[in-house]
């Protein structure tokens, strides 16, 4: 599964949106995920070096905190349940923290 220059631009608008309506700060994403710098900096943007399975559980986590918080998540244009399917059959996706507690 690749995205285009479009589709990586509106997913990356889409995530910032879930970040800022999640009201929280990417450094304590960044903690909960277990990321590094780079690597966060690559999924927000949805750009290399970013490993899909990254973008998958950013997009997930942020997802998790927008209910959390009462609120209703930005959709995803391009990171629909449909896409999920297609992906993992090209790489394993993780959970986000908050999803293995459930």
């Amino acid at each position: 599964m690749s995205l285009n220059e479009q589709e990586r631009a509106r997913t990356s608008e889409e995530l910032w949106a879930n970040l800022r309506l999640a009201g929280t700060t990417p450094e304590d994403v960044r903690t909960e995920l277990d990321f590094d710098e780079q690597q966060l900096r690559a999924a927000l943007a949805v750009e290399p070096p970013v490993r899909p399975q990254d973008v998958w559980l950013l997009r997930d986590h942020l997802e998790d905190l927008v209910r959390e918080r009462g609120g209703t998540p930005v959709p995803y244009t391009v990171l629909t349940q449909r896409a999920r399917l297609a992906a993992s059959i090209w790489f394993p996706l993780r959970r986000s923290p908050r999803r293995r507690r459930g």
